[in-house]
């Protein structure tokens, strides 16, 4: 994880374009968090992860029109999300298309069978397009409500700082003491 946030702050918006392009939402929340600390600015880091995740799920659609059998010859794991897959676009439609991205397993899969079916390209791409800024606008701002919460966390640590010192600092007192009137209460008694 630490590496990632170093790449994150490193390279700032590239990070999040390799993060849309590649793999998502690990990198996103990364830089939604580095928004909150200042480093980037929240509504651009939501703006080109959307941007990149539709962009990698329009070349995976591409794939799937051009190669799609050859993709599934070399996959076979998602020939096995076929069917389903299908059953699922019967069943719920363009929904499909906006979850997928959300559903384990079909961020790379999804696209590519969609290119296989006789979807038209642009109900594909206006629904492929809400769906990435849904994600977008969500992993990018679970950074920034987790960085929220994480000042928080640290601005309450900061105030009980003081306390939590003088209350080490009694207990250490008062284990001192103990320690020393043991000692005497057995060194009286022996």
């Amino acid at each position: 994880m630490d590496t990632l946030w170093q790449f994150v702050t490193q390279y700032g918006y590239w990070a999040v374009v390799v993060g849309g392009l590649v793999e998502g939402e690990t990198l996103l929340i990364l830089a939604g968090f580095a928004a909150r600390l200042g480093y980037l600015d929240l509504p651009a880091v939501m703006a080109v992860g959307a941007f990149m995740g539709a962009f990698s799920d329009v070349l995976l659609f591409s794939l799937g029109r051009w190669r799609g059998k050859q993709v599934l010859a070399r996959w076979p794991k998602v020939l096995r999300y076929r069917r389903r897959f299908n059953r699922l676009v019967a069943r719920w439609g363009m929904l499909v298309v906006v979850a997928m991205r959300f559903m384990y397993g079909m961020r790379w899969a999804g696209p590519i069978l969609l290119g296989m079916s006789d979807m038209p390209w642009p109900r594909f791409l206006l629904f492929n397009l809400i769906g990435a800024s849904l994600w977008g606008f969500l992993a990018a701002g679970a950074g920034w409500m987790f960085g929220a919460a994480a000042q928080a966390m640290l601005k309450d640590a900061q105030a009980m700082q003081g306390w939590l010192l003088g209350a080490l600092v009694v207990l250490a007192l008062c284990f001192a003491g103990w320690r020393a009137w043991r000692g005497r209460t057995n060194g009286v008694s022996g």
